[in-house]
């Protein structure tokens, strides 16, 4: 589990789309499927659009953008849905900064440079790292390295 759909109900509550209240990750706002909540996976992919607003504090001028951004699922069992989901994206591919770059990841990337699809790789959970786990910083930079060199020799990157 990369985060995917925690870093969505992130970025929805973000919107106010959701409530402030409602901790990202527990909503599972795109699972629709009551099986895809109880077994907290993303079995279908969900699309939703979002509007958000950035303030002074986040970014050093205000803006605002649309995000039309698909949940889609991470397990290989589910790669029909993922293909869909990358051919209709500007791609993002999520990582888990603590586990590292998974098998799917790898191919879904890999398949998306084959089709000519620009792809930007977000290292999710180092906030989990640094203050749960409390890895070193240095530690966690190295874990940001080693994504990058995984993802380059798998898709034989220069």
């Amino acid at each position: 589990d990369h985060g995917k759909s925690t870093l969505t109900d992130f970025l929805i509550s973000k919107a106010g789309i959701t409530t402030a209240a409602t901790k990202a990750g527990d909503i599972q706002f795109t699972n629709t499927r009551d099986d895809a909540k109880e077994r907290g996976i993303t079995i279908k992919s969900t699309v939703i659009s979002m509007y958000l607003e950035m303030k002074k504090e986040d970014q050093a001028e205000d803006g605002s953008f649309l995000i039309n951004l698909i949940d889609s699922p991470g397990h290989v069992d589910f790669s029909t849905e993922v293909t869909a989901a990358l051919r209709a994206t500007d791609s993002a591919l999520v990582t888990d900064c603590i586990k590292g770059v998974c098998v799917q990841t790898k191919t879904v990337f890999c398949q998306a440079l084959e089709e000519s699809i620009k792809s930007v790789i977000i290292t999710d959970k180092a906030d989990l790292a640094l203050l749960k786990l409390q890895v070193l910083k240095e530690d966690l930079y190295q874990s940001f390295q080693c994504t990058i060199e995984t993802v380059k020799q798998h898709c034989f990157l220069p």
